[in-house]
């Protein structure tokens, strides 16, 4: 059986020139192009000028109402000291997070995607979701998710891992409440204590990638049995912490600084400009989302592939992000 991160025919394709990317780093640098300009200056100017642009014109289909952000993290390691501790297990090959955030007035709501959901992609085969970005790029995964999904998409935000540990880093770390010690060999993570733990980078980057968590609970060691569900969860906490901390910023130059970290590691589409940007900023300041995830059951493929399947339950959560 294969590992469920990876696609179904276990092939893995490198887009051609094509970086890949974390989303809680887009969704903060939002956040940091939308301080008033008087604060930032020049230095939003210049960041947002060096975020790369998507084309995607043509496929984006729009929502009826609200606004709908494909935010997508991959796992490139392109600008990232190769010495960093929990990097070893990586592939820096595959799609590793998808969602759906959208903004309707001043609510916004993040829905997780599994990157293990098995559907038809607009590039012609049945495979995991995260292989059509393997396979075509933006393009390929925002059709599909609209497709598949019948989500209509507004704009596509991208991130790659050195702006993840580079956010994290420049602002002195992300706090996470863990009720109980915990870890996991194969993504480095090693939290020893129970508590409120301030996490660097590369502590921070082994909490969102765990998928064996294991907790120590009264002398026990308890596996999480979720395995990717269990981590978009654990992904959801780090995204709030991240914005609750932003939003308690008042130092300008702390921003500047993660403003800085995040710039050159960033990609939207070529629709989405600046001042569009500087507004969902300023929604996202210090906003507690609304989390949901696709409700999904287990299905192995005629091949032994074990992935997630849409259910009778997911229109009903689908429908929250239609419009």
């Amino acid at each position: 059986m294969q590992e469920p991160s990876e696609p179904v025919d276990g092939i893995h394709v490198e887009v051609p020139g094509r970086a890949r990317r974390w989303p809680w780093v887009l969704l903060a640098l939002a956040f940091l192009i939308g301080l008033p300009l008087g604060v930032i200056g020049v230095s939003s100017w210049s960041a947002w000028r060096g975020v790369e642009r998507v084309e995607l014109a043509g496929v984006l289909q729009g929502s009826p109402t609200g606004t709908n952000y494909l935010v997508v993290g991959t796992d490139s390691r392109e600008g990232v000291d190769p010495n960093l501790p929990n990097l070893g297990s990586f592939s820096g090959e595959r799609t590793d997070t998808i969602a759906v955030m959208r903004v309707e007035g001043d609510t916004v709501s993040l829905l997780a995607i599994p990157r293990d959901l098995y559907v038809p992609l607009s590039t012609g085969t049945t495979n995991r979701i995260n292989a059509a970005f393997v396979f075509g790029g933006p393009a390929a995964l925002v059709a599909t998710v609209q497709t598949q999904l019948g989500i209509g998409i507004d704009h596509y935000l991208e991130v790659d891992l050195a702006g993840f540990l580079g956010l994290v880093d420049a602002l002195g770390g992300v706090t996470i409440d863990f009720p109980h010690p915990a870890f996991d060999e194969k993504s480095g993570l090693a939290i020893e204590t129970a508590g409120a733990i301030e996490l660097n980078g590369p502590e921070a980057l082994a909490y969102v990638r765990s998928r064996r968590y294991t907790e120590r609970i009264d002398g026990a060691l308890v596996t999480d049995s979720t395995s990717d569900l269990g981590r978009v969860q654990r992904q959801q906490r780090f995204l709030a912490a991240v914005m609750n901390k932003l939003g308690a910023t008042r130092n300008p130059f702390t921003l500047i600084g993660a403003m800085a970290a995040v710039g050159d590691h960033v990609a939207v589409d070529e629709g989405l400009g600046l001042v569009e940007a500087a507004q969902l900023g300023l929604t996202l300041r210090g906003a507690q989302p609304v989390a949901a995830t696709v409700t999904t059951d287990r299905f192995i493929t005629p091949t032994g592939a074990d992935v997630l399947v849409l259910n009778s339950e997911s229109d009903a959560v689908l429908a929250a992000f239609r419009g």
